[in-house]
């Protein structure tokens, strides 16, 4: 039977090239159309080994061991914070920093000299400067414990009117507390932000 239709096909195969020679335009696309296809080779489906229970629950107990694990490092790093791309130095330029570093520039004995000659008069005109400051408190004060003198020979009662704090001149109010106590285990939000943190599939 098989035989008889390749013998079939090769005879159709041969009009169709023999009507071509001869010059005739007939189509034979629908007889060419057929085709044999592979024979495909199955094989019954494996049968399911039979698993010591023992094996089972050893496979379960170290998937369980290895959740615990990655929940105990999530908890001990719950608090840290995320890395700043913009924050962190890059690592190019870690390798680098000993191309990159430069020391302190070399100066010359005029730029040294003037600089501590600099100094030098800054330092005597901050030292003056103290000095009278100091020196004005000094008249300051001696001017007004001379005229408290003055005031106590001709009136006590002036003396202590005079040496009484004037409340009017420095008003001291209070509204209350500027700062509430802490809370308790009180945890602060992070706050709304928007995560553009690059992420990698393991």
């Amino acid at each position: 039977m098989f035989g008889s239709i390749l013998k079939q096909f090769s005879r159709l195969s041969l009009n169709q090239a023999h009507l071509q020679a001869n010059g005739r335009n007939i189509c034979t696309a629908t007889v060419l159309q057929f085709k044999i296809t592979d024979y495909l080779c199955a094989e019954p489906m494996k049968k399911k080994k039979k698993i010591d229970p023992q094996i089972v629950r050893a496979r379960e107990e170290r998937r369980r061991k290895k959740i615990e694990k990655q929940i105990r490092r999530l908890q001990k790093n719950a608090r840290q914070l995320k890395p700043i791309d913009e924050v962190e130095v890059p690592l190019e330029i870690l390798d680098n920093i000993e191309k990159r570093s430069r020391g302190p520039p070399k100066l010359s004995q005029e730029v040294l000299e003037a600089r501590a000659l600099l100094q030098k008069d800054w330092t005597r005109y901050k030292h003056g400067e103290y000095i009278a400051h100091v020196a004005q408190i000094d008249r300051i004060m001696s001017a007004q414990r001379r005229a408290l003198d003055k005031l106590y020979e001709e009136s006590e009662d002036l003396y202590n009117e005079a040496i009484m704090p004037d409340l009017q001149l420095i008003p001291y109010t209070v509204t209350g507390p500027v700062a509430t106590p802490p809370i308790k285990g009180y945890e602060s939000p992070d706050g709304e932000y928007l995560d553009v943190s690059k992420k990698w599939d393991n």
